[in-house]
């Protein structure tokens, strides 16, 4: 009997340390020096407004700190925190209703660079609007995976969807955003190398 409740306690209290693990200040402070440039990124262009992308980036760390997670590595903690900041994005989105997201430059490395600057920003202009006509979800997946790097199952994570769903939507996201450029006849050959 008494191995048994030893073994039960064993597993209380890693069940315990589990749920209420947390991050020293160091940790922290290294965790925020590697996110904290790529969230704002990722939460400026998707909001198109810097002063919204600070409010939602302090309150994504905050509720980061006070949720109480099990041990993660790096990478979990990154689309935990992404996932967060998605949430809290469409969140305002939905009570907002404000639908006028601005593409990245990232999306813009297509166009030539052998364009003078006042092509390249009307060029950037019309990108934006066109990107604009994309449903957020569109947006927001296809920036995770061409501006952030990230794979199917982090975006997954991040958007709150089954891994297997990414693929076919990146797809169909890139299709529509192809079809919305040559439409207005911005849709260099490399537009159609964003295959993941």
């Amino acid at each position: 009997m008494t191995s048994m409740s030893l073994s039960l306690d064993a597993v209380a209290a890693t069940e315990e340390a589990a749920e209420s693990w947390t991050m020293d200040e160091e940790e922290f402070r290294e965790f925020y020096a590697r996110t904290a440039r790529p969230l704002h990124g990722y939460l400026s262009h998707l909001s198109g407004n810097a002063t919204l992308a600070d409010d939602l980036l302090q309150e994504s760390y905050y509720r980061f700190l006070r949720a109480k997670l099990p041990a993660m590595n790096e990478d979990q903690r990154k689309s935990y925190l992404f996932k967060i900041a998605g949430n809290l994005m469409r969140d305002h989105l939905r009570g907002a209703k404000h639908r006028d997201l601005p593409a990245s430059d990232a999306f813009l490395a297509a166009v030539p660079d052998g364009e003078n600057a006042g092509e390249r920003a009307r060029t950037r202009v019309d990108f934006q609007g066109v990107f604009r006509q994309l449903k957020p979800r569109y947006r927001e997946i296809l920036w995770l995976a061409y501006v952030e790097g990230s794979s199917h199952e982090e975006i997954a994570e991040v958007v709150g969807l089954k891994a297997q769903t990414i693929r076919p939507l990146l797809f169909r996201a890139r299709e529509k955003l192809v079809g919305l450029l040559r439409k207005k006849g911005l849709a260099p050959a490399r537009a159609l190398e964003l295959r993941r």
